[in-house]
Order: structure tokens, then C-alpha cells, then sequence
């Protein structure tokens, strides 16, 4: 079978072999009882010795205790070694037929896979910005109040994740510096604490520095007044062709750079969901349909702005 060299000698060997077990009677049964052809149970058999080579990496030791999240995992990494939409779709059919049959024999409660997003051919993914390009929006041109303030802007976007109906009703009092968070007030009026990573604290302070004001909006327009949406758009807009940036850039994606970058660091869905504050996983599942071959290596270490994250 081809599990066995893989982890007959592996750490948790007699667990992994336990689990490998289960493949192997579901295999048996797609021969005997269900009469498959020999490259289909081939196909079942590779696809679910991947699985359990994932499950391992993730420190899982029995089938019970998989979960619709490993497989978001499983997903992203999976696009982030540039296999395709069909391949992977095959794949969790794979892994559907094979939880449905665990289910059948009480093995586990219920099947994880069954309500798992797969991702299409041409789905339309978030539009997103790569690390260089990041770096490029956020970098100073200038020490002028209102260069610093786009400078905070940019950075606050990115580091906290946040929709730009969020940042402009931040206050001065949202900012908790000595903790490095940032009290934010979302969707229905929902409240998060966020993390606010060393560039974003830097430049808030830097731009702070260059105005008077001490109470009240953060996020000034010249008129001394809170700052609109339609400012940071346009600003945001102008700012990216400023640098070079060619396509259509807005503040969403921001958002989505700083959900794609964080996913593809830390591995972690659900912190994820908690760090854009979506009430739902599933709005956060779109991040690993993504394909992240075009991402900046250094988010694989984490990079200075997603370490506090």
C-alpha cells in the first residue's frame, strides 16, 4: 500500500498505522463490494494516504477528530502547490466517499466534508496585493501631515485587516498602544480587539506627532473633520498609481492582502475568521481557495507586519 513507507516508521507510527488501517478496509471494500476498477481505487488510495500525510503534519491521531477546518487547510495547501481547481475537487471526493463510508461504520460522528466549499474553475476570487506592493503604498515620500496620515492609513488597513468603514470611525481613543491593539467596531455594530502591528503603532504615532489634535477622530480630512470613505478610496486609488501600481487598487484589498498573507503564515482559519471579524467561517473559507504561488516567501516566516498578528 502506498501509506506504508510513509508511516510505518514515522512519529506516532502505531497511531498513523491505525488510521492507515481504515484506508485500507475502505479500499478492500471499494474492490469487493462496490466492484471499482483497479486505477479508480488507485486514484481513492493516493488521494487518501495525501490526507493522511496532512493529518499527521497537523498532529491528528484519530479520524474522529478531523474536522471541516483541516480540510479548508488541506485546500490551501494544495493551491499553494499550484494544484487545480478539478484536481482538488476530485481530491475531496475522494475524501467525502471515504468519511461517508467512517460515518457508515460509526467510526465517526458525522461527516466533516459533506458542507466543505470546493473551489471552481473560474471563480471569482478576491482581488488582492502581493507584499512588495504593499510595502510600496506604505512607504513615507514625505514628513507632510497629511503624506503621514496616508501612511496610517495604508498601514492600519493592512495590519489590522480592516474594512474601510471601520477605519474611519476609529478615534484616537480606539488605539491601545501600550497593549498594541486596536478597538474596532464592526458589522452590527459588533466589537473586536485587533492586534496593531510595530509599523501600523509607528506611523500612527508619527502622524500624530505632525497634528494637534489629541481627542475625537483619528482620521482627519483637511478641513479637520473625520475623514470619509470616499477620500480613502480616491487616495488609496491615486496613491497606487503614484508608485507604479497598474491595476485598479482600492481599500479592500488591503483587507484581502492582509487575510491571504496571515492564512498563508500561520496555517490558522479560525484566527482568521476572528481576525477580520466575520461572524461566519464560511466568509472566511474564499481565503484558501486563493492561489498563493505568487506570494512574497517571506510571509512563509511570518513577516514584521503579520508577527504581531
Amino acid at each position: 500500500m502506498l501509506c506504508v513507507k510513509i508511516y510505518q516508521y514515522g512519529q506516532n507510527g502505531k497511531i498513523q498505522l491505525k488510521m492507515q488501517k481504515e484506508i485500507e478496509k475502505f479500499i478492500a471494500y471499494l474492490k469487493i463490494e462496490r466492484n471499482y476498477a483497479l486505477n479508480t481505487q488507485q486514484a481513492y488510495e493516493k488521494d487518501l494516504c495525501q490526507l493522511l500525510e496532512f493529518l499527521r503534519e497537523k498532529g491528528i491521531a484519530n479520524w474522529s477528530d478531523v474536522t471541516t477546518e483541516h480540510l479548508n487547510l488541506l485546500v490551501m495547501k494544495m493551491r499553494h502547490h499550484g494544484i487545480s481547481g478539478r484536481s482538488i475537487r476530485r481530491h475531496l471526493s475522494s475524501v467525502r466517499g471515504f468519511l461517508s463510508y467512517l460515518l457508515s461504520r460509526k467510526i465517526i460522528p458525522s461527516n466533516c466534508a459533506l458542507g466543505l466549499q470546493t473551489p471552481k474553475v473560474n471563480q471569482n476570487l478576491p482581488k488582492t496585493l502581493d507584499y512588495e506592493q504593499v510595502v510600496m503604498l506604505a512607504t513615507p515620500r514625505s514628513q507632510l501631515a497629511r503624506e503621514l496620515r496616508d501612511v496610517a492609513i495604508v498601514e492600519v488597513l493592512y495590519s489590522c485587516g480592516l474594512r474601510v468603514s471601520e477605519l474611519v470611525s476609529l478615534d484616537i481613543d480606539s488605539i491601545d498602544n501600550t497593549q498594541g491593539f486596536l478597538q474596532v467596531t464592526g458589522k452590527g455594530s459588533k466589537m473586536r480587539h485587533t492586534p496593531l502591528g510595530n509599523p501600523a503603532q509607528k506611523a500612527i504615532t508619527n502622524y500624530l506627532q505632525k497634528t494637534s489634535v489629541t481627542q475625537g477622530a483619528l482620521f482627519l480630512n483637511n478641513k479637520m473633520q473625520r475623514i470619509s470613505t470616499r477620500s480613502v478610496q480616491e487616495m488609496i486609488k491615486k496613491r497606487a498609481l503614484e508608485v507604479g501600481i497598474k491595476v485598479g487598487v482600492y481599500p479592500h484589498m488591503l483587507r484581502h492582502a492582509a487575510a491571504t498573507h496571515f492564512l498563508q503564515s500561520s496555517h490558522d482559519l479560525r484566527s482568521v475568521q476572528d481576525f477580520l471579524g466575520h461572524k461566519s467561517i464560511k466568509s472566511t473559507q474564499v481565503y484558501t481557495h486563493l492561489d498563493f504561488l505568487e506570494l512574497s516567501k517571506v510571509y512563509d516566516k511570518f513577516h514584521p507586519r503579520a508577527k504581531k498578528l
